[in-house]
């Protein structure tokens, strides 16, 4: 029989992400989010590509990226309140790492799997975070997608997109548990 470890069980079974306009500082420090980091990068990654990176956003970055999001907003000619929902993860943030996905050439590993090592990475931070005692949430948004937010805002190269912004910090609220998922309807069971 395997050795369990209930501990991390329990949490994985109760875990919860924390809303990011309820987050507050303090925020983690340099060498605290190191740590999540490191925790972060032990994601599966077929073929050890590395197809994602890191890039830390302080409450300096905040204000800027937010006029960003708003002036690619107009310039795109979305309605106020897509604008608005666009920039209020950069107003209201105090840190958040941007997990990058950089799709890499290889014979051997899909690019698809690619995205999904990097969608592991964004799960991965989340849960460190939350399992060292952080609030966290992992957010995206239009100008997470949006190719010249991506390139101009944050320097992004062709081969990257952002996969996933996930803000830390002090949890200020604790939210409702919400429905989960009812597994008997998205099981399958094959013996044979």
């Amino acid at each position: 029989m395997p050795a369990p470890n209930p501990t991390a069980l329990d949490f994985l079974q109760t875990r919860r992400s924390r809303p990011a306009k309820t987050l507050a500082e303090p925020v983690p420090d340099r060498g605290t989010l190191e740590t999540l980091l490191t925790t972060a990068a032990r994601t599966p990654d077929h073929g050890k590509l590395e197809p994602w990176r890191f890039i830390v956003l302080g409450k300096g970055a905040m204000p800027r990226l937010a006029a960003a999001a708003q002036a690619r907003g107009e310039a795109m000619g979305l309605d106020p309140e897509q604008i608005t929902k666009g920039r209020s993860q950069f107003d209201q943030g105090h840190l958040a790492v941007a997990v990058i996905e950089v799709q890499k050439p290889s014979e051997k590993i899909p690019a698809l799997e690619q995205t999904y090592s990097a969608g592991a990475v964004c799960l991965a931070l989340l849960n460190a975070a939350l399992a060292a005692g952080w609030g966290a949430n992992w957010l995206s948004g239009w100008p997470s997608h949006d190719r010249e937010f991506m390139q101009s805002a944050l320097g992004l190269a062709e081969h990257e997109r952002i996969a996933g912004l996930i803000h830390i910090g002090t949890e200020t609220s604790a939210p409702p548990e919400r429905p989960r998922p009812d597994l008997a309807t998205l099981t399958t069971w094959v013996d044979a």
